[in-house]
C-alpha cells in the first residue's frame, strides 16, 4: 500500500466513526443540523473510498494507449469527489428548508465540540500530507474534511442559540438555519474542488519557484549549458512532466550533446522520482 492510500485509510475509519457518532446523537438529541453534519461526515467516508481507488488507478504504469501513464485519473477522481460533495450540500439545504423545527438537547453541543477537535486534527493531517506528497487527491479530501470542521462549528453555535427560544420563539429556527448554512458551506467546497481540478486537467503548470530552482540548479551544474531558455513543469496526477529548452554551443557534436542531455535527465529523475517524463530541447547558442 502506497503512502497516499495509507493516509486515506486512516481518514476513512475516522470519518466512519464520526458519521455514526453524529447521526446517532443527532437523532437522540433531536438536532437536524447534527444529523446533517453526520451525513456530511458520511460523504467524507465515501470520498475517501473513491479517492483511494482513484489514487491506485493514477499510479498504473504507462502503456501503449497511455504513453504518459494514468496520472490524470487523479483529477477525474477529484472531480467525482467534488460532485458527491455538491449533491450532499444540496440535500442538506433541502432538508433544512423542509424539516420541522426542533430545539436540540444541550448535550449535542458537547458532541459537536468533540467532533470539531477530532476533525480539525484529521483535516490538518490530510492537508499536510497532501502538500508533502504533491497529491491533489489528499488536498481535495483535506479541504472537504476542513469543511466538516466549519459545519460542526455551525451546529455547535445553533444548539447554543436554540436555548434562547425561552426568551423569543424565533430562536427555535436556529437548527434549520444551521442546516442551510452547513449545506451552503459544503457547496462552496464542492465548487472549489471542481474548479481546481478542471484547471489541472487543462494542463496547469507548477509555479513553485523553490522547486523550479532546484531543477534549474541541476541543469546549470553542467558547464556546457549556456542558458536555460524555458522551463515548464506540468503536474500529471501523482507524476510530473518537464518540458525544457536549453542553449548549447552549436559546434558541439550530436553525440556529445546527447550524452549531456541524457546525464541531466537521469540526475533530475534521481532528485525527484515523481518526474516520469522529460523533454529537453537544445537550441544553438550564439
Amino acid at each position: 500500500m502506497d503512502k497516499v492510500n495509507k493516509v486515506m485509510i486512516k481518514s476513512l475509519f475516522t470519518n466512519l466513526f464520526l458519521s455514526v457518532f453524529k447521526i446517532i446523537f443527532g437523532i437522540i438529541g433531536k438536532s437536524g443540523a447534527l444529523v446533517a453534519d453526520g451525513i456530511h461526515s458520511l460523504s467524507d467516508m465515501l470520498t475517501d473510498i473513491f479517492a483511494s481507488l482513484g489514487n491506485t488507478i493514477s499510479k498504473k504504469p504507462a502503456d501503449h494507449e497511455h504513453p504518459f501513464g494514468h496520472g490524470n485519473a487523479e483529477y477525474l477522481t477529484c472531480l467525482g469527489i467534488g460532485l458527491i460533495v455538491g449533491i450532499m450540500g444540496i440535500k442538506i439545504i433541502y432538508e433544512g428548508i423542509t424539516k420541522p423545527s426542533n430545539i436540540p438537547n444541550i448535550y449535542t453541543s458537547i458532541i459537536s465540540l468533540i467532533t470539531i477537535i477530532i476533525k480539525l486534527i484529521l483535516s490538518s493531517y490530510i492537508l499536510k500530507k497532501g502538500k508533502e506528497y504533491y497529491s491533489n487527491i489528499l488536498i481535495s479530501s483535506g479541504k472537504e474534511s476542513f469543511s466538516d470542521v466549519i459545519s460542526s462549528l455551525v451546529v455547535l453555535i445553533s444548539v447554543l442559540i436554540s436555548k434562547l427560544s425561552i426568551i423569543n420563539h424565533i430562536f427555535k429556527y436556529s437548527d434549520k438555519i444551521a442546516m442551510i448554512i452547513v449545506g451552503i458551506l459544503v457547496l462552496k467546497i464542492s465548487f472549489e474542488i471542481i474548479k481546481e481540478n478542471i484547471s489541472n486537467l487543462l494542463g496547469k503548470q507548477i509555479l513553485n519557484k523553490k522547486y523550479k530552482n532546484k531543477i534549474k540548479k541541476i541543469i546549470n551544474n553542467h558547464k556546457e549549458i549556456k542558458t536555460i531558455d524555458s522551463l515548464i513543469i506540468l503536474k500529471y496526477g501523482p507524476f510530473k512532466k518537464i518540458d525544457c529548452e536549453v542553449s548549447m554551443d552549436e559546434k558541439m557534436t550530436l553525440k556529445k550533446v546527447h550524452q549531456i542531455i541524457d546525464t541531466i535527465e537521469k540526475e533530475i529523475k534521481q532528485k525527484d522520482d515523481s518526474i516520469q517524463n522529460i523533454m529537453l530541447h537544445v537550441n544553438p547558442y550564439k
